[in-house]
């Protein structure tokens, strides 16, 4: 199963894709795609619902989220062996990982923006996790029990935020629309094995990035279990697990980084695309 929020910001609809690819409306059974409808429960009755008999969506929308009300957005970082070798770093002896501002979220065709200040802003595909059982201190064979769906992520990122003002990775990753994700979240039934998905990103129509999430240091599995000792995730909650090389600071012999103009296709089997154009910085209306 597919679900997805569709609509303009703020006013995002509920959805399912059907088998054909359509978007169909789910209005009429929930009100929204929240962390109550992505628990294990929430997911089996959405389950029991008959496409068929979902009214068609017109038009091309555009996606949101897939899931509102992320309560947290944890990344696991150097989960590639080749892209921490890229980066000039040592493969990790445990899985790192650090937060992503839960404001930095936007849909996966939405624009993404250069902060005020920025010199370096690169790009990440990414497979992400969405947690649909509690998980605390969760064993690795039973963490992927745990698991609601799957979604397709940009980890969008300011390295110079990121690493030259000091150690906290976080300045550099929560950036607002640093982290587009959807258009889907895709049930794990649907996605199949989870260890073995190609991934890939475009910039301006070049790859830059390719992988399979086959090459991950640490597996889904492990990655859940482990974050779990030190955070409680809860369903709802986004946990993204790593990029394969091909980083705009990794590009050789000089670094690339984005600008207003750039566009972004990326894509992990099964998960869907996306589609981001580069704007500047601006405050906007809401500032």
């Amino acid at each position: 199963m597919k679900l997805c929020r569709y609509g303009p910001v703020g006013a995002e609809k509920p959805g399912l894709i059907d088998a054909d690819g359509r978007i169909r409306d789910l209005s009429a059974h929930v009100v929204d795609i929240t962390p109550v409808e992505v628990t294990c429960a929430g997911i089996a009755a959405l389950k029991a619902i008959d496409p068929a008999s979902l009214p068609f969506v017109e038009g091309t929308p555009r996606y949101g989220v897939p899931v509102a009300g992320i309560g947290k957005f944890i990344a696991v970082g150097l989960n590639y062996a080749d892209h921490a070798k890229e980066a000039g770093l040592p493969v990790p002896p445990e899985p790192i990982f650090f937060t992503k501002a839960i404001s930095c979220l936007v849909g996966p065709n939405d624009d993404v923006m250069i902060p005020k200040g920025a010199l370096k802003t690169d790009w990440e595909v990414e497979l992400g996790i969405v947690i649909g059982k509690t998980c605390r201190h969760v064993e690795q064979d039973a963490a992927l029990d745990h698991v609601a769906g799957y979604v397709l992520v940009n980890d969008v990122s300011e390295r110079a935020f990121q690493k030259e003002l000091g150690s906290q990775w976080d300045k550099g990753k929560g950036c607002d629309t640093f982290g587009p994700t959807g258009p889907w979240l895709v049930t794990p039934d649907e996605v199949g094995d989870v260890q073995a998905l190609d991934m890939f990103l475009d910039v301006n129509g070049q790859r830059m990035q390719t992988g399979n999430t086959a090459t991950m240091i640490f597996p889904v599995a492990e990655c859940i279990a482990y974050v779990s000792r030190f955070i409680t995730l809860h369903p709802g909650d986004l946990l993204i697990t790593g990029t394969p090389p091909g980083v705009g600071e990794g590009q050789k012999p000089t670094p690339v980084f984005l600008k207003a103009g750039d566009t972004m296709h990326l894509s992990v089997a099964t998960l869907g695309e996306q589609r981001q154009t580069v704007i500047p910085f601006a405050l906007g209306d809401d500032a």
